[in-house]
């Protein structure tokens, strides 16, 4: 048995969340000692970690609810458990995939940048840091010495993504 400390501790989530997730059906029948106070046990800790795993992923609360609501309605409610678990697997899956896109893009654009970085740095005279201002900043010098049509292809360039 594990008081609501200990599954606190044990699961990062706060006694605030712990009792809400009871309050809200999330969490059935946690038992109490004879203080009144709440006695998790290893099945406690173990939905919550279903729990915690489908909301981190996206699904819910009132998703999570009705699973665990159709949980405790036993096995007659498989074939629906199962369809909810494969639609929240599969918006997953399509959440990984766009958020792998987006890390290309950032991927492609940190390389860009460090290059465009690494060429700037090595224009530099000795002794001057990178980012200190210029006398003059309308000189096309001061742009890495590049004309209006260069600049034009590397905004097209980092736009095309």
């Amino acid at each position: 048995m594990y008081s609501i400390r200990d599954v606190s501790q044990k699961t990062g989530l706060s006694s605030h969340t712990l009792r809400f997730y009871e309050k809200e059906g999330l969490l059935k029948n946690v038992g109490r000692s004879q203080g009144g106070f709440r006695q998790y046990t290893d099945e406690d800790l173990e939905a919550l970690g279903l729990i915690c795993c489908l909301k981190n992923t996206g699904m819910s609360l009132q998703e999570i609810t009705r699973f665990v609501a159709l949980t405790h309605e036993g096995d007659r409610t498989l074939k629906k458990r199962v369809e909810m678990l494969r639609t929240h697997r599969d918006d997953v899956i399509r959440r990984l995939e766009e958020t792998q896109n987006y890390l290309e893009k950032v991927t492609w654009k940190l390389d860009h940048f460090s290059k465009q970085l690494r060429d700037y740095e090595q224009r530099q005279p000795d002794g001057e840091q990178s980012g200190a201002s210029r006398v003059c900043p309308d000189d096309p010098a001061d742009h890495g010495g590049t004309d209006d049509h260069d600049r034009a292809d590397d905004v097209d360039e980092a736009e095309r993504l």
